[in-house]
């Protein structure tokens, strides 16, 4: 192992950093209460306690990210540049950014603040690396759909240091790329206010119909991540950070995940004895389960396994799965302790591999399967709770107060007031689900120094011993008072140096060497001289080190001139903005295509999802003479550009772009090859410095975030050039955008796409939620599944505000609309646009909802 990867911490509150700094963390990352922050539901931290935040950090020898992965509106821009510059003068080592405005902003205040794309930027390829890279970022957190095959690909074609997510809880949906707590709960994603859809139960409505499931109603409810069989590898790739996630959980989860994985990389970095270091991890992960877990798995890290990924019987917290329920008697339950019917822990899936990236094969994991992870000790004080089959209710369960065993059967008693054991019945899953000695345990961590320092001591007969001090970047001196003189015994020999210099407990350094090359032998000086230039050398190191790396913040606002060079440098739009408004339909089959042709619209954008039926399209838009639009994938993996090259074959008149990679792709091209490019929804543009720096990239126009209400598309359209945007009148809000295929997993007994036999193609899948609202779900070309709101969304009220400010681009998009429906649609807006028909009227008419953005029903409701 030559790499060795940061180990990143979460920290949602003042327990969990003490807890993730005396566990032994490299790195913590954390949000502001102020905002901008992915995680707002966690405790999080006050602007004004930054700077003694990050002391803390540096006195523990670890290194201090501030999390503003979320987007940031126009008007949020100047708080925004607030807080970039409070972080910069706190001694923040990183911001972790999701908004590439704040990446520029950062880079125009302080040019030392190191900046990381944060997983919700969606950096998903090289290619996407280079935007990143354009924006001054050094990391990226690439997406958890990577398999460690696609992780050595990217790490290969990018110069920027890669992070990776190893524990944790996974989003079902690509970060960055979820819209459903905005669809159906008013709140953002994208604005840390995830509403977790995706642990809600769901019905599978099949062609039609609902089918029976049975018990896998938590269709869209990863297991959490448990990487360590993938760690290795990653190490050997050189990927600079291994992180875990967690910001809302508390110090037992922070102190074991933490704990387990610096014994783990520590083991493997010094070559340790493996087997012993798989026991030891194997009784960590043991206690990672106990602190929180649904279950553990690889997710993606060794390629897609739609049979794996979801669990399905519950969203939340398991821990170990012990048995099934015997019988129960008065305050005891018996139970049959399973071995067979466990959740992965480590060894059940031995024979998974990672799947090869396109043009790629697939490397197996460096030594196997890792060793079973035991069961807690059954003893008193564990808690447990009684699995019904219906986790969305109250649960029987509470702590153990006595335990028998008896060979593969163990009595469990309860204490008054104790669980209602008149719900437990003889067949109920039984799990531990704590265990109390987590939390003593880490409250009895303790962080020693662990900054090292490097001496050297110089000094002659009749002169001062001179002791220089270096810690990383940061370095003092000292002098003694007094001059040295020959000693009667060894004097100043490399022991006693240690020993009164190098004596730095109750600091944060610890002595690493020392070099007394320059130093006279034989000499002597006051042992109390010794321990004052140690006190003077900690005295001048330990503010530099609290402080952080030496930098400089440019004391002029960034925001107005970063403004200005922005737009001096967005290069003027290729497409000829019409004088009319331009209706402009988004299709995904041929029926819809159909109407489009009939009502002779001169430009029509295609999403389909396989390319033979796609190049059949664009033949026939064209030869209607209709300006033809292809769209590229939402999200574009390492040694998936074949996608994105295909569409240029295709000779469109325009591309509609959704991801960062094809931004670069594209825009690099000749002008006389360069199709008109369009920037979807999908970019997340919600402010004008954002915008204006894809302008300068060469973009002709762009779609706002759908997280953008009313008023901040108002304030965006003020603040950029109307007639370069897209605004969508009607749309089914694409909610979920997910690497896991729900048609294969249910349809199908296999674990990719090369084993799935596609049921896509044959069947019709949505989910019903526990409103009754129906979600169609559609696979790309990608093989990624995208779940849509199953209720129409009209922004019409808002048209005749976007009509006078200038904008002449209108989409309205299609899922699974027939023909007529799709008919029926177009006359409608057309007649809007003409204003021949009002908002309310078209609302009527076409039974959709008034919405715009993250505004509640009651905000949006347009009149």
């Amino acid at each position: 192992m030559t790499m060795r990867a940061e180990l990143l911490a979460p920290a949602g509150d003042d327990a969990a950093l003490t807890a993730a700094l005396a566990a032994g963390a490299d790195a913590v990352y954390f949000g502001l209460g102020e905002g901008f922050n992915a995680r707002a539901r966690a405790a999080n931290f006050a602007l004004a306690t930054l700077p003694e935040v990050c002391a803390r950090v540096h006195r523990a020898g670890a290194r201090a990210y501030l999390a503003l992965n979320t987007l940031v509106f126009e008007g949020e821009l100047g708080q925004a540049e607030t807080i970039v510059r409070a972080a910069a003068a706190a001694g923040v080592d990183a911001l972790i950014v999701q908004d590439p405005a704040i990446a520029l902003l950062a880079r125009a205040v302080c040019p030392q603040l190191e900046v990381h794309a944060s997983t919700q930027m969606t950096i998903c390829n090289a290619d996407a690396a280079r935007f990143a890279a354009r924006l001054g970022v050094t990391r990226v957190v690439v997406p958890r759909e990577l398999s460690v095959a696609e992780i050595r690909r990217f790490k290969a074609e990018s110069t920027l240091e890669l992070e990776v997510f190893v524990h944790g809880a996974l989003c079902v949906s690509w970060s960055g790329q979820c819209l459903t707590s905005e669809a159906w709960g008013g709140r953002s994603a994208n604005r840390g206010q995830c509403a977790q859809s995706c642990r809600m139960p769901y019905d599978l409505i099949l062609d039609g119909a609902a089918k029976d499931v049975g018990d896998l109603r938590y269709l869209l409810s990863p297991k959490d991540l448990a990487g360590a069989r993938a760690v290795p590898e990653l190490l050997q790739i050189g990927v600079h950070g291994l992180k875990v996630e967690g910001r809302q959980k508390g110090p037992e989860y922070v102190a074991t995940s933490i704990g387990g994985y610096r014994r783990w990389l520590d083991a493997l970095m010094a070559g340790a004895d493996r087997a012993a270091a798989e026991r030891q991890l194997a009784l960590d992960l043991r206690d990672m389960t106990s602190a929180y877990s649904r279950g553990f798995g690889d997710g993606f890290l060794l390629g897609a396994n739609h049979q794996d990924l979801v669990e399905g019987r519950f969203p939340k917290h398991r821990g170990h799965y012990l048995g099934r329920v015997v019988s129960v008697a008065g305050d005891e339950v018996t139970v049959a302790i399973d071995t067979v019917g466990r959740p992965w822990t480590g060894a059940r899936a031995a024979e998974v591999r990672p799947r090869a990236a396109v043009g790629e094969v697939a490397s197996p994991l460096p030594d196997g399967p890792l060793p079973d992870v035991p069961l807690p000790e059954l003893r008193p004080g564990l808690g447990v709770v009684f699995d019904a089959g219906e986790p969305e209710s109250a649960e029987a369960g509470g702590p153990v107060f006595r335990v028998e065993q008896h060979g593969e059967h163990v009595r469990l008693g309860f204490g008054t007031p104790g669980p209602d054991l008149a719900r437990v019945r003889p067949g109920q899953r039984v799990w531990i689900t704590s265990d109390p000695e987590l939390s003593k345990r880490w409250r009895a961590l303790a962080s020693g120094g662990r900054v090292p320092v490097e001496l050297v001591a110089t000094g002659a007969v009749d002169a001062p011993l001179r002791v220089s001090a270096r810690a990383g970047a940061f370095a003092a001196q000292a002098q003694s008072a007094s001059s040295l003189q020959m000693a009667r015994g060894a004097g100043l020999d490399d022991d006693v140096l240690r020993d009164k210099l190098g004596a730095l407990g109750g600091t944060p350094f610890r002595l690493q060497a020392i070099d007394t090359a320059g130093l006279a032998p034989g000499l002597h000086l006051p042992v109390s001289e010794l321990k004052e230039m140690r006190r003077a050398l900690v005295e001048a190191l330990l503010p530099q080190l609290e402080r952080g790396a030496p930098r400089t913040i440019d004391s002029v606002p960034a925001l107005p001139a970063l403004r200005t060079a922005a737009w001096s440098t967005a290069a003027a739009g290729r497409w000829q903005t019409p004088l009319d408004p331009l209706l402009v339909p988004l299709v995904r089959n041929d029926a819809q295509l159909d109407a489009v042709l009939a009502a002779r619209l001169p430009e029509v954008e295609l999403d389909y999802m396989e390319l033979t039926g796609l190049s059949r399209a664009v033949e026939r838009a064209r030869d209607r003479g209709v300006r033809v639009v292809v769209a590229t994938l939402r999200v574009s993996k390492p040694g998936e550009r074949a996608f994105d090259e295909r569409l240029l074959k295709l000779r469109p008149d325009g591309v509609l772009l959704r991801h960062f990679g094809a931004v670069m792709l594209f825009s690099a091209l000749p002008a006389a090859e360069r199709p008109i490019l369009h920037g979807d929804f999908a970019l997340n543009v919600c402010n004008s410095v954002t915008a204006a720096e894809l302008f300068a990239l060469g973009l002709d126009t762009l779609t706002p975030a759908h997280d953008l209400d009313r008023v901040q598309l108002r304030a965006l359209v003020a603040a950029t050039d109307p007639t370069r945007l897209t605004a969508t009148l009607h749309v089914r809000l694409p909610t979920f955008h997910t690497e896991h295929c729900v048609y294969a997993h249910v349809l199908s007994a296999g674990r990719d796409f090369h084993s799935c036999g596609r049921p896509c193609d044959r069947h019709q899948l949505a989910l019903r939620d526990h409103l009754g609202f129906e979600h169609p779900v559609i696979v790309d070309a990608g093989c990624r599944n995208t779940v849509f709101n199953g209720t129409l969304q009209t922004s019409a009220a808002a048209a005749s505000e976007w009509l006078a400010a200038g904008v002449r681009r209108y989409r309205v998009e299609f899922v699974r609309e027939t023909q007529a429906e799709t008919q029926a649609v177009l006359v409608a807006y057309a007649e809007l646009l003409r204003g021949d028909v009002t908002a309310a009227e078209l609302q009527r008419r076409l039974r959709a909802q008034a919405h715009i953005g993250v505004a509640s029903k009651a905000q949006a409701t347009l009149t």
